[in-house]
């Protein structure tokens, strides 16, 4: 098997399945969550800037 697989599975049986899928969706969620900051920041800047 690969690398990545076996390190996966051997989380799974040390830690528990529910806790490697909170990880799994937390990891995600951050990443969409600074998407979001970034977006925010961008909208900010840009009603700032904006002509009268």
């Amino acid at each position: 098997m690969e690398p990545e697989i076996m390190s996966l599975m051997e989380m799974v049986s040390n830690t528990g399945f529910p806790i490697v899928i909170s990880i799994y969706l937390l990891n995600r969620m951050e990443k969409k969550l600074d998407a979001l900051v970034q977006s925010i920041d961008n909208l900010t800047k840009t009603v700032i800037t904006r002509p009268s």
